[in-house]
């Protein structure tokens, strides 16, 4: 190369970029086209110009049609740059030259061409891919105006072309899916909505069949159902054996991954492209899903082969047969809720009843419970009690017994019969079936009376503080009984304080009951007497039990158990409540409710209240009615010891018929209250009206009547009762009856 002609050769690729810098560089002993400074005139301005430009270009030149390109051209070429440069058109896209031999000829011959969007399988990457261009060919003609090449501008379109056909995809994808869903949204049938389904799928896909396939509930083989062939293509319905599809079959459809076959049956075993051929397959693709607890595949199925599933064809019936389980998922529920729907109502019933059984079982088994621990508790006290008493007797029957021995031993029977007596009124408390004489008393008043008494029970140690309200608060209880519950919650807070701390009473008025151990609770008003001490507190899992009779957690000797059920009996029966707070470490609040009244006026003594009689019946004549026998024996002995005429009755019948029409042979009436036949009550009521001069006392030891409606007004003795008792009351009458009579004379 002489130097004119090497800085001609330097100035025509200067230019160039890197395909420049190559083709500089590049050795052109192989190549049809030669070395650059032979390049005539033509090709080399064809060259410059296509070296200058951004945009991808190509030259194929002389008879081989050797190849040069640009650096745009490059990125085209992929893995046949840079290998390409100087090379044979026809070699570098062989797997194309099929399709564009044609233009090529007619830019050879002087025609210019002009394709867009056109579609070519190219290897450039190692794998065929689909993609498209569009390009120009235009002739390349040297000084003699003879076509000696052909030049080409071009531009891939492949990403613009494929979202493009995505688009359309998609829409066609959505059609076809609102479509289904309406040809199968309102069936209820899981058979009927998997044969819609691929009827429709093999129509809109174009596809010769489309069938689902159920694996039989041994899991041994598929019935293949669906015939919506063309005209004259083999049925598919049948069944088949897991064996005959294959292992890799059974193992992809297990897996849940799809079962696609294509070209002809070619991927498969010889035994298994049998089974496929057998049922008119060429090409085809197995959707696993689930039907009715078992595995079930859709089959696509084509007989055009060779044949490759499309992305969008794979795309579409993937998410047809998930959609096509989901319905199903839906559907099956839609239908075990209607059917649990359908019998709600009876199995709530059922449910119910059950329930309601458990607990009237579960009561009766915690009354079963509580029952025991209270006769229990009762046995063991009166066990103890008797013990006094049997053995006081046995030394008062000594001759030898010295006297003061002798007072001794009867004042522990007396003593142990008031401890017995005591025992029965906490229990009857408990149970609200003692018998209360209510008063209206202001509460305020009475805490402050109550405090002093407090100051001794609790000792020097713990101070007692109460904290009042400035008006007063009226209620209307069992005098006696409120200042027990407030004694014994007092003997309590005292145990739990170990004898040092602060009680403190507090009273509010005007307060709601709340709801206290799930019961509802009221309006009101309610007077709320609380005590708080600072004692130990009560451990959470024992709350709830610090009412039940004879539950205690005090050591052996310290406690009956029956204090706070009398607070809880004292409050059920006077209309209120009480409540227990409790905080380990900080102390313990009971807080007594009862409901508020409207202040009495004053009662003063009863005018015909005559002065006490002299010891002794003095010849007054009473008539005892009593059932049990040993008590009416012991009740008229007492009274006849005491000085009385007696008469008994074993009933009330038998008394009525006693006292005649005029009651004229007794001075007074002593009835007991709880008798078979007529009660007491109903006697004494019966007498008020018949005779009422004549005085009745009542005798009890329990009655519901008496605890729910009162005495009635008569005079009540509670039992046990002594010699003495019995004498004052029956005075006290007869001594009434007297005044009353003077009075009427005078």
């Amino acid at each position: 190369m002489t130097e004119s002609a090497t800085s001609e050769f330097t100035l025509f690729l200067a230019e160039g970029g890197r395909m420049g810098a190559m083709m500089r560089s590049h050795d052109w002993s192989g190549s049809p086209l030669g070395h650059p400074d032979t390049w005539p005139s033509c090709l080399r301005s064809t060259v410059s110009l296509m070296l200058g430009s951004r945009f991808p270009m190509f030259v194929a030149f002389g008879p081989q049609l050797g190849f040069l390109y640009n650096d745009a051209y490059a990125e085209i070429l992929g893995g046949k740059h840079p290998t390409a440069l100087g090379g044979r058109f026809h070699e570098i896209w062989a797997e194309i030259w099929p399709d564009i031999a044609p233009l090529i000829n007619k830019a050879l011959t002087g025609e210019p061409t002009w394709s867009e969007d056109m579609p070519l399988t190219m290897n450039r990457r190692g794998h065929d891919e689909l993609t498209w261009f569009t390009f120009s060919y235009s002739p390349v003609r040297d000084e003699d105006g003879t076509v000696a090449g052909m030049f080409c501008a071009c531009t891939e379109t492949t990403g613009r072309v494929q979202a493009e056909a995505a688009l359309r995809a998609n829409e066609a994808r959505l059609q076809f899916l609102d479509l289904l869903g309406k040809n199968t949204t309102k069936s209820t049938d899981a058979d009927e909505i998997l044969a819609t389904t691929t009827r429709l799928v093999a129509e809109h896909l174009g596809l010769s069949n489309c069938a689902y396939a159920d694996m039989d509930p041994d899991e041994n083989g598929f019935t293949i159902r669906g015939d919506w062939a063309a005209e004259g293509s083999p049925s598919i319905v049948g069944h088949y054996s897991l064996a005959d599809f294959g292992r890799r079959a059974v193992d992809d459809l297990g897996a849940g991954r799809p079962l696609i076959i294509n070209d002809n049956l070619a991927e498969l075993a010889p035994e298994e492209a049998a089974t496929f051929q057998a049922i008119g397959i060429a090409a085809t693709i197995c959707m696993p899903l689930v039907k009715d607890g078992r595995l079930t595949a859709l089959m696509a199925i084509h007989d055009r082969v060779p044949r490759v599933w499309s992305d969008y064809e794979l795309a579409l019936i993937t998410e047809v047969t998930e959609r096509s389980w989901a319905h199903i998922e839906r559907v099956r529920v839609i239908a075990k809720l209607e059917a649990l729907n359908a019998t709600l109502e009876q199995r709530v019933e059922e449910r119910t009843s059950k329930l309601v059984e458990t607990e009237a079982v579960l009561r009766q088994s915690q009354k079963l419970e509580a029952i025991g621990q209270l006769t229990g508790g009762v046995a063991h006290d009166f066990n103890n009690l008797l013990t006094i008493i049997r053995s006081s007797v046995d030394f008062l029957r000594r001759p030898e017994l010295s006297e003061d021995r002798r007072t001794r031993y009867l004042n522990a029977v007396s003593d142990t019969v008031e401890r017995g007596a005591k025992l029965t009124s906490q229990l009857l408390a408990f149970a609200r079936r003692q018998t209360l004489r209510p008063m209206t008393l202001d509460v305020g008043v009475r805490l402050d009376a109550v405090a002093d008494l407090l100051d001794t029970v609790t000792g020097a140690r713990i101070k007692v503080v109460t904290e009042l309200p400035d008006k007063p608060c009226f209620i209307k209880v069992d005098l006696s009984q409120f200042e027990t519950a407030l004694v014994n919650m007092a003997v309590n807070a005292r145990d739990a304080m170990d004898s040092e701390g602060t009680l403190t009473l507090r009273l509010e008025c005007c307060v709601p009951l709340p709801r206290i151990r799930g019961h509802a609770g009221a309006g009101g008003p309610f007077a709320a007497v609380s005590l708080h001490d600072t004692g130990c507190g009560i451990p959470p899992d024992l709350l709830s039990r610090v009412f039940e009779p004879f539950f205690t957690t005090k050591e052996v000797g310290r406690g009956t158990g029956l204090g706070l059920s009398q607070v809880f009996g004292f409050a059920k029966q006077s209309g209120g409540d009480v409540a227990v707070e409790s905080e380990l470490g900080r102390g313990t609040t009971f807080t007594l409710y009862l409901p508020e009244v409207q202040p009495e006026a004053p009662v003063g003594e009863h005018e015909g209240e005559a002065a006490e009689l002299d010891p002794g019946g003095a010849g007054q004549r009473v008539l005892v009615v009593e059932d049990n026998i040993e008590v009416g024996r012991f009740a008229t002995q007492i009274l006849q010891d005491l000085g009385y005429t007696t008469t008994w009755a074993g009933n009330a019948e038998d008394a009525l018929g006693k006292l005649g029409s005029d009651g004229g042979d007794f001075d007074v009436v002593f009835s007991d209250v709880v008798m078979p036949g007529i009660g007491g009550i109903e006697l004494a009521k019966l007498l008020r009206r018949r005779l009422p001069h004549l005085p009745v006392v009542l005798a009890s030891g329990y009655s519901h009547v008496l605890a729910q409606e009162g005495s009635h007004g008569f005079e009540l003795l509670q039992k046990p009762y002594s010699a003495d008792q019995v004498s004052r009351v029956l005075r006290k009458v007869a001594g009434r009856k007297h005044a009353e009579a003077r009075g009427e004379r005078s």
